[in-house]
């Protein structure tokens, strides 16, 4: 009876993930009978654990990208198989002391990893991503990014600007224009100042002008070049004044070693980091992490960007966002053991199923790809 049921279970998974496809779910959800406690003598054990949008607890079963993708793999090769949840380690160790037939979720393909166990070809490639809070920047913050080194900067830079024309054309009229320009050195600069940061702004309040053919010339000049000016600098000020309403220390990678950083206990991520030399706080889920970060227990959290983003336009929409671009580019795979004699045949399968149309469905519709 068991066999039977199995078997039933097998041949209707491509039929419900192509009922899936045609009505825009783009779920597969493994039936509860392929999830059962009881397995049958001919039923393969695959290990999985809940990684969204590669694999997702629901309704009873298990849906996803890797879900969809290994029912698609052993139905071609007419493989019974039941789910088992487990951790991250016992993903690997299970695959290693040969209580699983294979590990199917979001697990990255690494050198240490490799040494345990076997790998398919990759079905999915990205990076690690940050995740950083999402906090709208108020008045507050707004005032102490004018005191930021960013903006003192280009503050300054646009004060030396104005201080080299004025003491240009100051050095033109000081003999011919005394009235205007005249006195001390620092009175006829500060009046050159005047004038350039006045004709810079086109408030032009004629007070000042030049008389000489040579001072002429530089405020003809400095008119249209301050035209150039000042759409630099308000675009650098503006730009300058929007970070802060991001209002993150972290900005990316770089950022990492100066701040508090979380990640995913025993995953790649956290190996990254430990050898790249930053410090971390290990977290058991994905969701206690973000929470932490959503409430400013740490700056960052480091993962794999595809989730990072699933969570961030999910559960923690508004909370938390996730920081443009990826590093350390990461491969996810099938584990099974080594020198697994279905390894040549599941590869086959699974490269003509990432050619497929129906992988390319499920990508844009998990992961809003275009």
């Amino acid at each position: 009876m068991n066999r039977h049921l199995s078997t039933a279970v097998k041949a209707l998974a491509p039929l419900t993930l192509a009922l899936a496809l045609a009505l825009g779910t783009a779920h597969l959800v493994v039936p509860v009978a392929a999830s059962a406690q009881a397995t049958p003598p001919d039923t393969v054990v695959i290990g999985t654990r809940v990684a969204a949008p590669f694999v997702m607890a629901e309704d009873g079963g298990y849906a996803g990208l890797s879900v969809a993708l290994w029912s698609h793999v052993a139905e071609r090769l007419e493989l019974p198989y039941v789910f088992e949840e487990r951790d991250l380690e016992a993903l690997l160790t299970g695959v290693e002391d040969g209580s699983l037939y294979a590990s199917v979720a979001a697990l990255t393909v690494t050198a240490e990893r490799e040494e345990r166990v076997d790998f398919t070809h990759p079905f999915f490639t990205s990076g690690l991503g940050i995740a950083v809070p999402h906090r709208p920047a108020g008045f507050v913050q707004a005032v102490l990014r004018l005191f930021s080194l960013e903006f003192l900067w280009v503050f300054g830079l646009l004060g030396g600007l104005l201080l080299f024309w004025g003491g240009l054309v100051w050095l033109f009229e000081r003999a011919e224009n005394e009235e205007e320009f005249g006195g001390t050195a620092a009175q006829g600069i500060g009046s050159g100042f005047w004038w350039a940061a006045v004709t810079m702004t086109t408030v032009g309040y004629g007070d000042k002008a030049p008389k000489t053919l040579a001072g002429r010339v530089v405020g003809f000049v400095w008119m249209f070049m301050a035209i150039i000016v000042i759409s630099f600098f308000t675009a650098a000020i503006a730009s300058s004044l929007t970070v802060t309403q991001l209002d993150s220390r972290v900005s990316g990678p770089e950022d990492l070693p100066q701040a508090r950083v979380g990640t995913l206990d025993g995953s790649a991520a956290a190996s990254y980091l430990d050898d790249d030399g930053v410090a971390s706080v290990a977290f058991p889920s994905i969701p206690d992490g973000l929470e932490a970060l959503a409430s400013g227990s740490i700056d960052a959290f480091v993962h794999d960007a595809p989730i990072l983003r699933y969570f961030g336009q999910n559960e923690f929409r508004g909370r938390t966002r996730v920081l443009p671009g990826t590093f350390a580019e990461q491969y996810y795979a099938i584990a099974l053991p080594e020198g697994a004699a279905d390894r040549d045949a599941i590869n086959l399968v699974l490269l003509d199923y990432l050619a497929s149309e129906e992988w390319a469905e499920l990508r844009r519709r998990h992961l809003g790809e275009d």
